[in-house]
């Protein structure tokens, strides 16, 4: 059996595979997060869903942009939070909240921003983006009853018995060393 070389290369090529397999997981995180951009209809129009992936009954974020008319509100419309949100000037984005029924079937549901036109009229024919967000209809497990394993149980229960039990081997233990004391040796 050969053991380490004293030059310590196994502890050189064991640290160089670590360092290639951390650089793996930063390149493919990178990617991952470059390539999570939000939908963009526009130079600078897009709308985005924080969290985009949510429970049943739970609010969610939207941020936008509509290029340059950031100063003016918008419309965020989907079927997933039931009909239109009103997008507010906040901090050079657009930004508003919604909050999904509980009753809401699970999917993907397409959210479409509206932005106003310059246009008089009233005419809402501005530019629009759409993402999407997906609704999770997951139920949660019930909780058992909190009993702690039986000891904390009325009666006399595994947790008792174990202190019983404990207390008796402590005993007898005790015994056979009071025992072995007591008794006189055999002489040479």
């Amino acid at each position: 059996m050969r053991g380490p070389r004293p030059d310590g290369s196994r502890v050189l090529a064991a640290t160089s595979t670590v360092l290639a397999l951390i650089g793996t997981f930063v390149l493919v995180g990178a990617f991952v997060l470059v390539g999570a951009e939000p939908a963009r209809a526009g130079d600078n129009t897009f709308i985005e869903v924080t969290p985009n992936s949510v429970q049943a009954g739970k609010r969610v974020s939207i941020r936008a942009s509509c290029d340059n008319s950031n100063n003016r509100q918008a419309e965020a419309h989907s079927d997933a939070f039931s009909g239109r949100v009103t997008l507010r000037p906040d901090n050079g984005f657009l930004t508003g909240s919604a909050t999904v029924p509980s009753n809401r079937e699970p999917g993907d549901y397409p959210v479409e921003l509206r932005c106003s036109s310059n246009t008089s009229g009233g005419n809402n024919t501005g530019d629009t983006a759409v993402t999407h967000l997906t609704v999770l209809n997951m139920t949660q497990p019930s909780k058992g009853p909190a009993t702690g394993g039986g000891g904390t149980a009325d009666g006399p229960g595994t947790g008792s018995l174990l202190v019983v039990g404990g207390i008796a081997t402590l005993a007898v233990v005790a015994g056979f060393g009071l025992v072995n004391r007591r008794r006189p040796g055999t002489g040479s």
